[in-house]
């Protein structure tokens, strides 16, 4: 994909004008990492599938840097400029550029924002456009925060002491701004009220470009083939699944996907997968683009997520929408899913309770697994029917308007 490709773009202090009509929602939509980036996951492709089907009752300019996770380099022809991506209009910030800043508010300034959309309670991408619109350098009538899996208590552990002092002032702030909140579950709702028990809270699931219908599956072959796709942090804890797989004797093939995001623990992940036992091979392949993800998928016979904590996770989505089944922790939204067809659930976060469900898959003949593959399929199926509904910015539109 070539972002710029058939878009209008123009310098940061050149004026780029905001679609023809009257009484639009206007949105102000702030992300840290954005297309033709992928390294932040699965965000980046709910933000996208957003602005794809958010409907034309609502406009939305988006600020995000403009260089992808982990990146030095900008994106080609993009930084300080402005995009037109359909109806959106993005701006492609350098953060360490004053003047970018300063040319970024006085085109803000031009524009009255039915809503400030932030999507992190952390980055400084949510606290400065917050503290702007608070202090009226920004026009904004409401404002809405999406966490994005960041009160979970595995997220809260990073860098807990600094999280803590922080919210100290951060959170008497944030209710006398009155701001609402996007929980894309349940669960993360219960997640929000815990730190912030005054929050008013609208759930939605975030938004996918995946297709009704899965990949129909084929058999793999022997020996079974386990597949690891996702950034390389503690979060989502690789080194389980390695540690799971020295207590195994059959032969194994497990591939590893995904942008090295913390080096020093894929060092200790690789220290772990030195001691493996010679019947199990484990290669690093390197990044996938997004649109590699389903078929690289459906060539196995498992994805193996031990994560400690998703408010979403978008790749198990896609995961099961390539009939490809999912070993996970219990600590995402998809259990029912999962519990349906979709995979398995680990209640119990351990090497060995994780070894004992790679073992069983690892023994199925291959008739079996491609039958567990075709449960996945339909579990996905069912769930893609399910998942229809209004958009959060339409849904907040409808709200606002309401009042």
């Amino acid at each position: 994909m070539t972002l710029h490709e058939g878009r209008s773009t123009a310098r940061l202090g050149e004026t780029v004008e905001p679609a023809a009509g009257s009484g639009l929602f206007r949105v102000l939509l702030t992300c840290d990492f954005f297309e033709p980036g992928f390294r932040a996951g699965g965000p980046i492709r709910s933000i996208a599938q957003l602005l794809d089907v958010v409907s034309p009752a609502v406009e939305v300019t988006m600020v995000t840097r403009d260089r992808d996770l982990g990146s030095t380099e900008a994106y080609p022809g993009l930084s300080g400029r402005w995009v037109r991506r359909g109806r959106t209009r993005i701006c492609y910030l350098d953060p360490r550029r004053p003047r970018h800043w300063l040319a970024l508010v006085r085109e803000l300034r031009s524009t009255r924002f039915d809503l400030l959309y932030v999507n992190s309670l952390w980055a400084t991408s949510s606290i400065l456009p917050i503290l702007a619109a608070r202090i009226g350098l920004i026009r904004v009538r409401q404002i809405l925060i999406a966490p994005r899996g960041e009160l979970a208590q595995s997220a809260l552990d990073v860098k807990a002491g600094k999280k803590r002092l922080f919210l100290r002032a951060w959170r008497p702030f944030l209710r006398r701004s009155r701001v609402l909140w996007h929980a894309t579950n349940p669960q993360e709702a219960m997640l929000i009220r815990r730190t912030f028990d005054w929050a008013r809270i609208e759930i939605r699931q975030n938004e996918v470009a995946l297709p009704p219908e899965p990949i129909p599956p084929m058999e793999t072959g022997e020996p079974v083939r386990f597949v690891f796709i996702g950034r390389i942090n503690p979060i989502k804890n690789l080194s389980m699944v390695i540690a799971a797989l020295a207590r195994m004797t059959r032969p194994v093939v497990f591939d590893i996907y995904g942008p090295l995001e913390d080096i020093e623990y894929w060092s200790a992940c690789q220290e772990l997968a030195r001691q493996l036992p010679e019947a199990v091979t484990v290669t690093y392949r390197g990044e996938l683009a997004p649109e590699q993800v389903r078929t690289t998928f459906a060539r196995y016979d498992a994805f193996v997520f031990p994560t400690r904590g998703e408010n979403f996770g978008h790749v198990i989505a896609e995961s099961l929408s390539a009939s490809c089944p999912v070993i996970c922790s219990d600590q995402t939204p998809w259990n029912p899913v999962l519990r349906a067809g979709g995979g398995s659930v680990l209640t119990d976060l351990t090497p060995d309770a994780l070894a004992a469900q790679l073992d069983r898959l690892a023994k199925s003949p291959a008739a079996e697994r491609l039958r567990a593959r075709r449960a996945a399929g339909e579990a996905y199926r069912a769930w893609r029917v399910s998942a229809a509904g209004l958009n959060i910015l339409d849904r907040i539109r409808l709200t606002v308007d309401g009042q």
